[in-house]
């Protein structure tokens, strides 16, 4: 796996119209944070935003969870980046699960799930509650430490979610 890169799409200054593409979802807000639950690591990986991502590059997924026994536990983590007047803020955060088998090239995931989970993100939702508490810490560390001022001007919700001081 290649080195675990930190960037966060952060908005930009958005034109307001009624022409060509109105009405069609903007992802540029948004990027996809990955924590390995084993390992207690965190990381950005954008490929994640077409399923591209290296931890599943090379998978065939499964909608089942028990036709991957031994499959490695993640966390993909949606995350929408809006602004204030006081600056941008981490104003969505949802997670939903996945396992990765490299022997059998094999994983689980719920699509529908994933795509409800960015969704959400997207409405600016905070859904991380189903998350187990030492993964929370390590996106609540992660993310607090990647831009202290988004994590400042984040909703109290999540900052008390995800249990960092």
């Amino acid at each position: 796996m290649k080195k675990k890169g930190s960037d966060f799409t952060i908005l930009g200054k958005e034109t307001v119209h009624g022409g060509y593409g109105a009405g069609t979802l903007n992802l540029d807000n948004m990027s996809a944070v990955f924590i390995d639950i084993e390992a207690g690591e965190a990381f950005v990986d954008m490929g994640a935003m077409h399923a591209r991502s290296e931890v599943e590059k090379g998978i065939k997924f499964l909608p089942n969870k028990e036709e991957v026994p031994n499959g490695k536990p993640y966390w993909l983590v949606w995350i929408t980046v809006d602004n204030t007047e006081e600056g941008p803020y981490y104003a969505g955060v949802a997670a939903c699960e996945l396992t990765v088998d490299r022997s059998i090239r094999r994983g689980y995931k719920s699509l529908p799930e994933h795509v409800n989970k960015m969704d959400k993100s997207l409405k600016r939702n905070i859904i991380v509650d189903h998350m187990d508490e030492k993964s929370k810490l390590v996106l609540g560390k992660f993310l607090s430490e990647f831009n202290k001022e988004m994590w400042d001007l984040s909703n109290q919700k999540l900052r008390d979610d995800l249990s960092v001081s």
